[in-house]
């Protein structure tokens, strides 16, 4: 895959009408954004559906977390809406069911492990033992066993994933940050070109497109770090 199929633009907007701006703004050098629970709520959903409609690769990040049968009913419905990717948390019955719930959709479900935002004190205060890489990594075998499509994680761990997981299921790194750009409230970030590096397959980006004074040229600046990145390993 180019780095165009890689990349990924959050929509990290608070309606949309600006999500609609962000996309017409970044025109065809974007094929896949991220609609997550800002955007879902403000009527993201049924922008889901049109983006997907027009051709677009949708990764809807909604990072289930319940029953088995609610989480299988949820992954039914967002696989008939046309949707790409959709998260879900990586505990091990949650992926069963959502797993079973898919076959023969197409979708890819990514278990998230940690959140980029998270760090050992973080874990340690919501009553986990593990810190971030080990916890990670458990969540990422636990994932591969459940049948997911890839997982979610930091940079700073996928290489380490990869090695776990296999060289087919995704994985999908937020917390990017192109060299100088503000870390906002995430903690473990990496560059676009180390990701791809580390083994990511997917790179999530958002403020440093969405809130950037000229978006299509920052994300034009990305996909030529990624390709560049790309190409060293080809």
């Amino acid at each position: 895959m180019s780095a165009r199929h890689r990349l990924i633009v959050g929509l990290d907007v608070p309606t949309v009408q600006e999500a609609e701006r962000v996309v017409s703004t970044l025109g065809d050098s974007i094929s896949f954004y991220k609609i997550g629970y800002q955007l879902a709520f403000a009527g993201g959903l049924e922008f889901a559906r049109d983006l997907a409609m027009e051709g677009k690769q949708v990764f809807l990040d909604m990072k289930l977390l319940d029953i088995d049968n609610t989480v299988a009913s949820a992954v039914e419905n967002i696989a008939r809406m046309g949707m790409t990717m959709l998260t879900l948390h990586a505990y091990p019955k949650a992926m069963a069911a959502a797993v079973k719930a898919a076959e023969g959709s197409g979708l890819c479900l990514l278990g998230v492990t940690v959140l980029t935002s998270m760090d050992k004190q973080d874990l340690s205060d919501a009553g986990y033992e593990y810190d971030p890489r080990t916890l990670v990594l458990k969540r990422a075998e636990q994932a591969s066993m459940a049948g997911m499509g890839g997982v979610v994680c930091s940079a700073e761990e996928a290489s380490a994933v990869r090695g776990i997981v296999g060289p087919k299921m995704a994985i999908v790194t937020p917390g990017i940050r192109p060299a100088g750009a503000d870390k906002g409230d995430q903690k473990r970030v990496m560059t676009p070109a180390d990701a791809i590096a580390a083994g990511s397959s997917h790179l999530v980006v958002a403020r440093p497109i969405v809130k950037a004074d000229e978006p299509k040229a920052a994300a034009l600046a990305i996909l030529a770090e990624m390709d560049e990145a790309l190409a060293k390993q080809a």
